[in-house]
């Protein structure tokens, strides 16, 4: 018998490798001869360039850039994936809401200028393509602070200008923004300005080129929402509270995004599914790298070559640290048990909480779904048992799974 397993990490208490070993010691528990697989999962946000470094037989190295707010350092790891051709960052490790504490919660003063410092340095290793995680982010900045850290100048209605190596713009300097210009060696001085681009408004989803010189390197996103820049459903209104914003700075912050995305002549890119990610970061990895937004779950699910590892299997434990209607939106679990479906091997999977909402997941494939728990106990209890928890209920779960009924004569 052969299983995989694919589960995510279980968020503030287990690395996706420490749910891995937890479903193990369960499996070896029930039957030792059972062959294990391995495979770390993640969607993305936290976990990612660990997931993909341990499937791909990679490297990690780290770099100090600028945190969340421009007065802040932080060491931040870059994977390099087995091929070395292939870098892998998480936005989070530089600009990450994480980092900060309550009382420094504010999207008009945090900054991606420290994103855009790491995708440099990736730069700078060599690789040809560059996978970039961009969950948990602390910014609401559209990305010009990544853009600046690679060279972009800004140009503000005061008449001061910013690049690489000046003030880190932040969030509340989008309203702010006048004019934006980078290197175009079709201009006669080396530039060109704002002013030059031509408009592609009649054309509801162009192919922009990068606004940046992207030394030829391929930029994919790995994005698990599917919000607009600005608007409603826009970066400043959903995620905006959570990262410290007042219902003003939502609105500032939302007009601001809006303001950037006319500036640029880029608004039908504002309306693109995962623009608003990492407040506003997708539109500006799509608007200054060129970069391809798609699905984390199935960046990381090629990456670690899962379907290869699923074919022949007897069956896939995933799982993630709760279980809800937010999962079908990309989340590991259910990536996996759409995988799982289509190649027919059955999906169990284990969380920390099973929430409303679950039991769509069925539908995507998933075979069933186990809570961790197996009694009464506080959020911090299951948390700090959660290996402990996992184990046992892996072992229950096989157990079942390989009953058979034997029939009498």
């Amino acid at each position: 018998m052969r299983i995989v397993l694919a589960p995510d990490k279980f968020k503030g208490c287990l690395s996706a490798r420490d749910v891995c070993e937890a479903m193990s010691a369960g499996i070896r528990e029930v039957d030792r001869s059972i062959t294990i697989d391995s495979c770390p999962m993640a969607d993305g946000g936290e976990g990612t360039v660990e997931a993909l470094v341990a499937a791909t037989g990679g490297r990690t190295v780290t770099r100090r850039v600028t945190g969340p707010l421009p007065s802040m350092k932080v060491d931040s790891p870059i994977g390099i994936l087995g091929d070395g051709q292939t870098a892998v960052i998480e936005m989070a490790s530089a600009s990450g809401l994480h980092l900060l504490k309550p009382n420094q919660y504010d999207p008009t003063r945090t900054t991606t200028y420290g994103t855009g410092e790491l995708l440099l340095a990736a730069a700078e290793l060599g690789v040809k393509r560059i996978i970039l995680g961009i969950g948990g982010s602390a910014t609401v900045d559209g990305g010009i602070g990544a853009a600046q850290a690679w060279g972009a100048r800004f140009i503000l209605k005061t008449g001061q200008s910013y690049s690489s190596g000046d003030r880190r713009l932040t969030g509340g300097d989008l309203k702010h923004l006048l004019r934006f210009d980078w290197p175009m060696p079709s201009s006669d001085d080396g530039r060109r300005l704002l002013s030059d681009v031509p408009s592609y408004a009649s054309n509801p989803m162009p192919q922009y080129d990068p606004m940046l010189d992207t030394r030829g390197i391929e930029f994919v996103v790995a994005c698990d929402v599917g919000n607009p820049l600005f608007g409603r459903d826009g970066a400043a209104a959903i995620f905006g509270p959570q990262k410290g914003a007042t219902s003003e700075q939502v609105k500032e912050l939302d007009d601001g995004l809006r303001h950037l995305a006319e500036k640029l002549l880029r608004t039908p890119l504002a309306d693109a599914p995962g623009a608003g990610a990492a407040g506003g970061l997708g539109f500006g990895m799509m608007a200054f790298f060129g970069a391809t937004l798609r699905p984390g779950a199935a960046i990381v699910m090629e990456a670690t070559k899962l379907r290869d590892r699923l074919i022949g299997a007897d069956l896939c434990l995933t799982g993630e640290g709760k279980l809800d209607a937010q999962s079908l939106a990309g989340k590991t679990a259910v990536s996996v048990a759409q995988l799982c479906k289509e190649l027919n091997v059955p999906c169990i999977a284990l969380a920390g909480a099973l929430s409303p909402g679950h039991e769509r997941a069925h539908e995507e494939g998933l075979t069933a779904a186990f809570p961790i728990c197996d009694a009464p106990m506080t959020l911090d209890e299951s948390m700090r048992n959660a290996a402990t928890l996992i184990t046992t209920t892996t072992a229950r779960l096989l157990r079942t799974f390989t009953a058979r009924v034997t029939r009498p004569g």
